[in-house]
C-alpha cells in the first residue's frame, strides 16, 4: 500500500515527511498557515539578524522531531498506536497556534492575562468540530487527560520536542553555535519507563549538552539585553496606543488591532466573546509593524517617539543589576526624559522600565529528566550527572534590568 505524502525541505532537519491526510490537512489549515507570518524569536533579529525564521517552520521542525521520537520508541517494544502517533503529531503541530505577534508582549498589553496555551485549546477545539472530532485524542494528550502519560511528556516536558526543535533552530538561525543540541542522539536514548519518559545512561551527556546550551541560548539570544530593551518599547508603545484609544484618540490600526486597542479584554470576555478569537487569529506581526510606521508621524509625541525608535532601531538604553534598580535614579532618568522631550513626568514614565527577569534552566518539580541504567535503576539527571553544574542549573538567576530612553547630552 502507497501512503501519498508531502515533502518539505527543511534548513535544519532536511526532508520532512508530511503524510496526505489529516496532518497534512492541518499543515494547510489557514490557522497553521497564520505561524508562517509571526518570527519564532519575536524581536531577537534586533542583536541577531539572521533569526527571520517563523512559528511555522518551528512548528514543522518539532512535528519531524516527534516522528522520530515515536519511531525511536516503538523500535524499543513500547507499544504506540497509529491512531496515538497520529494524534501525539497533531498535537505537537498545534502545539504555538494560540501564539500572537511578539508573544508575551501581547500577553501584557492588548490581551492581559490570556497565556498563549489556553488559545491554542481554543483554537484546536474549533478545528476539532470543522474535522468532525478528529483531533479529539490529540487534544487529550495535549491537555494531558490520557492514560499514556509519555506522549504527554513529548509535547510538554523537560525534553519534549518543542524544546529539542527551538534550541537546535534558533541556535542555526542566530548563528549562536554553543545552542546546537544533539537533538538525534537525545531523540535515539529516549525510552518508557512506568509510564515516563527516560534517558538511557549512555546519553547522559547529551543531556547535559542540552541543559548547558538552553541556559546559554536564554541568556545569550531569548534574554540578551538588547532584546528585551526592544521587547520593553514595544510594550510602552502599546500601552500609550491603548491610553490614546481610552480617551476616544482615533489611531490607525488594522481591524483586528482596532479590536484590541479600543475594547478592553479581560479573560473571561475572550473566553465567552466569540469576536475576540475571530480578531485574534486575523493578527500576526505585521500589524503590528504597520501601525508602528503609521504611529511614528503622530501628532502625540510620546507614541511618535516610541513608534520612530522601533523602526529605526533607536532602543532603549540597558543597565543590568543583581539588585533592584533604586526609586531615585527612576525618578531622575524620568524628570531628565521629561525636560529633553518636553512632556509631563506622568508622560515620560513611558520611557524608562525596570523589569526583573528571573529563570533556572532546570527545574526538577517541574517535570524531572530521568536516566535510566542497564539494571532498570532510575536516578534523576541531578543526581545522575557528576557535573557540578546541573545543581547550580536549578538555582533561580534573577537579574534586574533599567531600559531608558537615551539621553542626548
Amino acid at each position: 500500500m502507497v501512503y501519498e505524502r508531502k515533502i518539505i525541505n527543511d534548513p535544519v532537519f532536511g526532508f520532512i515527511n508530511i503524510p496526505k491526510g489529516l496532518l497534512y490537512d492541518i499543515v494547510r489549515h489557514p490557522l497553521l498557515q497564520r505561524l508562517t507570518r509571526i518570527k519564532q524569536v519575536g524581536l531577537s533579529s534586533v542583536v541577531y539578524p539572521g533569526a527571520q525564521h517563523t512559528r511555522f517552520q518551528h512548528s514543522l521542525g518539532a512535528f519531524y522531531l516527534m516522528s522520530e521520537a515515536i519511531t525511536q520508541l516503538a523500535s524499543k517494544g513500547n507499544f504506540i498506536f497509529d491512531s496515538e502517533a497520529e494524534a501525539v503529531q497533531a498535537a505537537i503541530l498545534l502545539h504555538d497556534i494560540g501564539h500572537g505577534p511578539f508573544s508575551h508582549v501581547l500577553e501584557d498589553t492588548i490581551v492581559k492575562g490570556i497565556p498563549h496555551e489556553e488559545i491554542s485549546l481554543m483554537l484546536m477545539e474549533r478545528m476539532n468540530k470543522e474535522v468532525n472530532g478528529q483531533l479529539s485524542l490529540a487534544i487529550q494528550i495535549f491537555k494531558d487527560e490520557y492514560p499514556k502519560r509519555f506522549l504527554h511528556q513529548l509535547v510538554s516536558g523537560q525534553l519534549d520536542m518543542d524544546r529539542l526543535d527551538y534550541l537546535r533552530r534558533d541556535s542555526f538561525y542566530t548563528g549562536v553555535t554553543e545552542g546546537n543540541i544533539g537533538s538525534a542522539r537525545i531523540i535515539k536514548m529516549l525510552d518508557v519507563a512506568d509510564d515516563r519518559l527516560v534517558v538511557e545512561s549512555k546519553g547522559i551527556y547529551s543531556i547535559e549538552n542540552f541543559l548547558m546550551a538552553r541556559r546559554l541560548m536564554y541568556w545569550q539570544v531569548y534574554l540578551h539585553k538588547t532584546s528585551v530593551a526592544y521587547e520593553k518599547m514595544l510594550i510602552s508603545t502599546l500601552l500609550r496606543a491603548k491610553e490614546l484609544a481610552s480617551q476616544g484618540i482615533e489611531l490607525f490600526a488594522s481591524p483586528a488591532l482596532h479590536f484590541f486597542l479600543y475594547n478592553d479584554i479581560t479573560p473571561t470576555e475572550f473566553y465567552s466573546n466569540p469576536d475576540c478569537l475571530e480578531n485574534f487569529i486575523q493578527l500576526d506581526d505585521n500589524d503590528i509593524w504597520t501601525a508602528l510606521k503609521v504611529w511614528s508621524t503622530h501628532t502625540d509625541k510620546v507614541l511618535s517617539t516610541l513608534s520612530m525608535g522601533m523602526i529605526n532601531r533607536n532602543i532603549f538604553k540597558v543597565e543590568i543589576s543583581s539588585e533592584p534598580i533604586s526609586e531615585d535614579r527612576k525618578k531622575e532618568l524620568t524628570l531628565q526624559i521629561s525636560q529633553q522631550l518636553d512632556i509631563p513626568l506622568s508622560e515620560a514614565n513611558y520611557f524608562v522600565s525596570t523589569p526583573s527577569i528571573e529563570k533556572n534552566m532546570y527545574d526538577p518539580a517541574d517535570d524531572s529528566i530521568d536516566i535510566i541504567y542497564n539494571d532498570g535503576t532510575i536516578k534523576n539527571i541531578a543526581e545522575a550527572s557528576d557535573m557540578l553544574n546541573i545543581s547550580l542549573l536549578s538555582k533561580k538567576v534573577k537579574k534586574y534590568y533599567l531600559c531608558y530612553q537615551r539621553l542626548h547630552r
